[in-house]
């Protein structure tokens, strides 16, 4: 799997700006089992480079997407992250690896359920999911060094920017449904800095009420 997601990377190097993806990130690739973190009936076919359904119409994300939004928001072992759908917790013990504290929002309660479960298992306890509405962040622990949103809307929410710290940085897709490209977000004290990068296509990001 690692080695396709090198492949894909180096084949994607004109539009993300480099051809290899950092290697702590491809490590944690390698360590974490993604098999764990699929639908029992599709373990077979985790660790093929293709997204798989999770129900509820969602999908876990392909591994060299995976790889390279994390490679994106540049983690360091210090960091304070938010998640933003969380999902069955694939993306989110990845983050656990490489950083020191993730909270993570799902708006599917099954999901949150299921993910918790899938993490205790790996002992990773560095992590706290809530249900809820995503695009309002977890106001409770800002600001974050960074933000990672698994879900595209047409531009960054407010409520995560105004949640993220100044130096900080915002990966998700941007754009319409058709014109979504995965884009790098940094705050600096000028404002707000968009890199729009490759082409997605992620589900919109849900809110409630």
């Amino acid at each position: 799997m690692v080695e396709v997601i090198g492949v894909h990377a180096d084949l994607a190097s004109d539009e993300i700006g480099k051809s290899h993806l950092d290697d702590r990130v491809l490590a944690v690739m390698r360590e974490v089992p993604r098999h764990l973190f699929v639908p029992a009936p599709l373990a077979s076919a985790a660790y093929s480079d293709t997204p798989l359904p999770i129900g509820f119409d969602k999908t876990i994300s392909q591994p060299f997407m995976v790889a390279l939004m994390t490679d994106l928001l540049a983690p360091e072992p210090t960091d304070r992250v938010l998640e933003v759908g969380t999902g069955l917790g694939y993306q989110t013990a990845i983050l656990a690896r490489l950083t020191a504290q993730i909270w993570s929002v799902e708006v599917v309660e099954e999901f949150a359920i299921a993910a918790r479960t899938r993490l205790k298992a790996l002992g990773l306890e560095n992590v706290a999911i809530r249900v809820g509405d995503g695009s309002r962040g977890w106001v409770e622990h800002a600001p974050y060094d960074k933000i990672l949103v698994a879900a595209a809307a047409g531009k960054p929410p407010p409520n995560l920017l105004e949640q993220l710290k100044e130096g900080g940085r915002l990966v998700m897709p941007l754009g319409e449904p058709e014109q979504q490209k995965l884009s790098v977000v940094d705050k600096d004290d000028r404002g707000v800095h968009i890199r729009r990068l490759l082409a997605v296509r992620f589900s919109e990001l849900e809110t409630v009420g």
